[in-house]
């Protein structure tokens, strides 16, 4: 299984190095390659067997590849690419429903229904409690100011004190290591976000 994970691994970051546009600053190779190491961590801290940590290691590395067919729905065409991987790779029917199921958990707003999509999940969004925040965060801001020029920080430190706001953490290792740091960045954008209303 090893080996085949590590053939699977291999055409698809090529892939992806290749075909994600070059504006996706956020969504790139290297986000899938973070989250992948992320998802196996919790996997492991969540007490999965071998077997299942496999199937969220695969998952989270198709999570994104709908990206080089386009922004809108991405989950579900990355779900229709991966199956198409995973069948000629010989997984059973059942084992691409669950992974199709971790990578459809990534969807925002995020509602993951067992603990392998709360994995999944909570490791695309890991970055909000880690020292990484400002400069992955940086990233996000840069794409999405690609498709909308007119993004201003101003409102981009709204958009983010909203969504942190909200966000939650689903397994029970971010809920206790996690959160904590994560409200720390919302207060300093909060800060920020009340700085800029005074300045004007």
């Amino acid at each position: 299984m090893r080996a085949k994970f590590e053939a699977i691994y291999e055409e698809v970051i090529e892939r992806l190095t290749n075909e994600l546009p070059s504006y996706l600053t956020y969504h790139s190779v290297d986000h899938t390659k973070y989250v992948l190491k992320m998802a196996e961590y919790l996997a492991g801290r969540e007490g999965c067997s071998d077997a299942d940590i496999l199937l969220v290691k695969v998952a989270a590395l198709f999570h994104d590849i709908g990206f080089i067919d386009g922004m809108k729905n991405h989950e579900e065409k990355g779900c229709e690419i991966a199956k198409a991987y995973l069948i000629a790779y010989g997984f059973k029917e059942k084992d691409i429903e669950i992974i199709c199921g971790m990578i459809m958990a990534t969807k925002i707003p995020q509602n993951p229904q067992n603990l392998l999509e709360k994995i999944l999940a909570d490791a695309d969004l890991e970055y909000l409690s880690t020292q990484n925040f400002e400069p992955v965060s940086e990233l996000l801001y840069t794409e999405l100011k690609h498709l909308n020029p007119n993004l201003m920080r101003d409102e981009w430190n709204r958009i983010q004190i909203d969504f942190l706001s909200k966000h939650h953490y689903h397994t029970d290792f971010c809920k206790r290591y996690k959160e904590n740091f994560k409200q720390q960045h919302l207060l300093k954008l909060k800060g920020l976000d009340l700085k800029s209303v005074r300045q004007k």
